[in-house]
């Protein structure tokens, strides 16, 4: 595996989630395959649970790490091609990618979406310039668009926790002051179309997922009546994501009715809560609700070492 971006790169989901089980088993069973290898975690934005789990997963695998946070320990860094470079951005991506892929073996990158330009989000121009430039695989610890290292420790979890073959989970929009990215749902959208579950996404008008992510499932603006019988609920904000509109990255609505809280998970079959976290008490959930033994919140945190650790071997092992 050279490129970790979508759920089509981590190939038959039975097999990679039978991994993922292994792995739980016994975190160190490979722990001699990156002897001598190093990975370079690049961080354009804020880290807390990517940082860690990726790390320790590394670690795990027997390798060095080396964390580099852009907007804090480097030169400022210039994305656009063809630009006058007169003002506080001192090194062009372009010199900077080639020389931090001699320093690695494994690159794994971290940059969001900057929510003014749709298409230069869309087209997630940071991403590809390192698989083009650096020479070495290339995994997203989030992007502009995508977070498929959160979608893949969501199904594990859901996985692990699942009470019947086929499942009905939802993916629900949640009030949030600031505006968000949409690659947490965009990927966890197209994560569950590709995996064995009934999915369903519910949100006001105006924040339509883009249709590549969608796929098959069932776009409900009724939240109450698409929460009715939910095994998991997955509530998640993401700013209107310019698919029906103009308004691209901003915040239409805050409907506080679209909390999460005591009368949504009434409705569901006994359904399991779940966030990618950090996540915003009484704006997303409520406190009764995220504290349940029904939250999942924790353990699905807790996945994110083993989806790291599976992507990374296989990337390993391609070596």
């Amino acid at each position: 595996m050279h490129t970790f971006i979508n759920v089509q790169d981590i190939g038959p989901l039975k097999a990679a989630l039978q991994e993922a089980a292994e792995t739980k088993k016994d975190r160190f069973a490979h722990s001699t395959l990156g002897k001598n290898k190093t990975l370079l975690m690049i961080f354009f934005n804020n880290s807390l649970r990517t940082r860690l789990s990726t790390q320790k997963a590394a670690i795990n695998l027997g390798m060095n790490v080396i964390v580099l946070d852009v907007n804090a320990g480097a030169w400022k860094l210039e994305t656009e091609r063809g630009v006058i470079m007169d003002g506080d951005k001192s090194e062009h991506l372009l010199e900077a990618i080639p020389v931090m892929g001699s320093y690695c073996d494994i690159i794994g990158i971290r940059s969001f979406a900057g929510l003014t330009d749709r298409d230069y989000d869309y087209s997630e121009t940071v991403l590809n310039q390192f698989i083009h430039y650096s020479g070495r695989p290339v995994f997203a610890m989030e992007t502009a668009t995508v977070h498929p290292l959160q979608a893949f420790a969501d199904l594990i979890t859901i996985e692990e926790h699942k009470t019947k073959a086929r499942p009905k989970v939802v993916l629900t929009w949640a009030p949030h002051p600031k505006a968000l990215p949409q690659a947490v749902p965009n990927s966890f959208a197209q994560w569950m179309n590709a995996a064995d579950v009934d999915l369903v996404i519910t949100h006001p008008e105006g924040y339509e997922l883009d249709p590549r992510f969608i796929g098959n499932a069932k776009v409900e603006y009724n939240q109450m009546k698409a929460l009715e019988g939910a095994d998991f609920v997955y509530a998640k904000n993401w700013s209107c994501p310019g698919v029906t509109c103009d308004d691209y990255g901003k915040v239409i609505n805050k409907d506080m009715s679209w909390t999460i809280d005591a009368a949504h998970m009434a409705v569901t079959d006994n359904g399991k809560f779940m966030h990618c976290l950090p996540v915003r008490r009484g704006m997303i959930v409520t406190d009764d609700v995220i504290e349940a033994p029904t939250s999942l919140v924790i353990p699905e945190a807790a996945n994110r070492e083993i989806s790291a650790q599976v992507v990374i071997k296989r990337m390993l092992q391609s070596l």
